[in-house]
């Protein structure tokens, strides 16, 4: 099975959160985790690697907190996928080339390749304000015969 774990699935929610509301408003990891529910020592964890990653500014001090690094339409769910989980891959060759030892003989290597860079595509054309507008996802525009 292939799955995102809990914490992208958090990371998305939270930011969910982020971008309703004023753009460059800041919240707190304690207010988001009130507002969403979640664990605040999650909450805290998914921001500052959101924050590392670019999709988030750290803003310190006494009115500190966190705001979106840009708009919410531009940011994508393979974005938050990347930056909480590291690269796409459905084979471990398919996200790291070369880190399989049967790789050069393997007859299916280049597939699962190309597999995993049309799920990243994808899922990179899918921005998180259609998961929380619930607009229709993006056709994939190929068809297996």
């Amino acid at each position: 099975m292939i799955r995102i774990t809990r914490e992208t699935d958090y990371g998305i929610v939270l930011l969910s959160h982020l971008s309703n509301g004023q753009a460059q408003q800041i919240h707190t990891a304690r207010g988001l985790s009130t507002v969403a529910g979640l664990p605040l020592p999650m909450v805290s964890k998914i921001l500052k690697a959101l924050a590392r990653s670019g999709l988030l500014v750290s803003h310190r001090g006494a009115k500190g907190g966190y705001s979106l690094a840009r708009r919410p339409e531009d940011v994508s769910v393979g974005d938050v996928i990347g930056a909480l989980e590291g690269p796409v891959g459905i084979t471990e060759c398919a996200s790291s080339p070369g880190s399989c030892d049967q790789e050069s003989t393997c007859p299916i290597s280049s597939r699962w390749q190309e597999i995993s860079e049309t799920v990243r595509e994808y899922l990179e054309r899918i921005p998180i304000t259609h998961l929380i507008n619930s607009v229709p996802l993006p056709q994939i525009g190929m068809k297996c015969s």
